[in-house]
């Protein structure tokens, strides 16, 4: 890998970067404005990156305060690809993107065997290729479970891995940048660069599927923490009266949010296995003990939603993860729970539905990749 066109630069030039990537392509006018930057200091930043061939000019448009055509800058997306890796105990998903997260090609892969060794052997075939005969700028792979910073997963429970020095098993020999990340971190990332939160200074993450997760997002950084990863969203006690997690913690979130809680409550009132969609569907078409389910988990969900807006002061809320079809079938009872457990005189709390599905997961990881990449963190 060649290196990247980044490397070197001073702080103020990649902030710059960033703003250039995230709002692109932007003229100097308004880049000035948002970075309260002169036109002097604005002129030489741009040049370093023009320079490091990290920008180029657009093509000319008018500018009503300028009263004359501009040229906006923007970043080059033809220097190379990123590869995220979704890493769960069953399988890996791997796409290659482009420098705005942009999905070229994907690739998912089982895993039959979770030894750390075998693992990173696949990684490394399946990121070969879909990143075959392009320049390869960064790798960047996210997991659930605690992961340091010097890229060791300390514990990640679905593949039943610690203390795997994870970074330093995929580094490659030609120095490719590899960031090792807890997923949700990860998809944080993702969300306030290239998603729902873009442009918001300060929002909440909250992620329901097979676990139930929690992102920050404030003064335009993600806030990340050693216990990030933990899951200590996980198991907050919401309903006193409902369904007890594998755990034995009744009406946790996990019980209350998860896929596998759902659906393991309205089978067992059923006295038979439910999918999914399946458990959303009999909700919505009137059957009482899937409705029952639905509702109490739909007014467990907006209580965490009032929980995460009041102890953190955000009014931005983005709702993500593969069960977010629970906001369709128990959207009513989210929404009164959520403002029942509002002060009158609080803020509204905005709602923002991330529909992306499971893949959104491996583009975080890549987010997470160009995010280090371009501010060097």
């Amino acid at each position: 890998m060649a290196q990247s066109p980044t490397t070197g630069l001073i702080p103020s030039a990649r902030e710059l970067a960033r703003e250039i990537l995230v709002n692109g392509p932007v003229t100097r006018s308004a880049l000035g404005r948002r970075l309260q930057l002169s036109p002097s200091s604005l002129t030489r930043l741009a040049r370093m990156l023009t320079d490091a061939g990290f920008v180029v000019e657009g093509a000319e448009i008018g500018d009503r305060a300028l009263g004359r055509p501009v040229r906006p800058l923007d970043v080059r997306l033809d220097l190379g690809v990123v590869v995220g890796v979704k890493l769960t105990g069953d399988a890996v998903t791997v796409v290659a993107t482009d420098l705005r997260a942009k999905v070229l090609r994907q690739a998912v892969q089982p895993i039959t065997d979770r030894e750390p060794s075998v693992v990173v052997a696949l990684v490394r075939r399946v990121v070969g290729e879909v990143a075959e005969g392009e320049r390869l700028l960064a790798i960047g792979v996210g997991l659930g479970g605690v992961v340091d910073a010097d890229g060791v997963v300390v514990r990640a429970p679905y593949l039943g891995w610690s203390g795997v020095a994870l970074r330093d098993l995929l580094d490659v020999d030609d120095g490719t940048l590899v960031v090792i990340e807890n997923d949700l971190l990860a998809l944080t990332r993702a969300v306030h660069w290239f998603g729902a939160g873009r442009g918001l200074r300060d929002f909440a993450l909250v992620t329901v599927g097979a676990g139930v997760g929690y992102g920050l997002v404030l003064d335009d950084r993600v806030v990340s923490r050693p216990d990030s990863g933990v899951g200590l969203a996980g198991h907050i006690p919401l309903d006193p009266a409902g369904p007890a997690c594998e755990l034995g913690h009744r009406g946790c979130s996990s019980a209350m949010l998860t896929i596998g809680g759902i659906t393991g409550e309205v089978g067992r009132r059923l006295g038979r296995a439910v999918g999914y969609t399946e458990a959303l569907a009999l909700a919505r078409d009137g059957d009482a003990d899937a409705a029952h389910v639905v509702v109490a988990s739909g007014a467990a969900l907006g209580r965490l939603l009032a929980l995460v807006a009041n102890l953190t002061s955000v009014t931005e809320i983005v709702v993500s993860g593969e069960g977010v079809a629970l906001l369709d079938a128990a959207g009513p009872a989210v929404r009164t729970a959520l403002d029942r457990d509002r002060d009158p005189l609080a803020s509204p709390v905005q709602l923002t539905v991330d529909r992306a599905g499971f893949d959104e997961w491996a583009r975080a990881a890549a987010a997470s990749a160009i995010q280090s990449l371009v501010l060097g963190a």
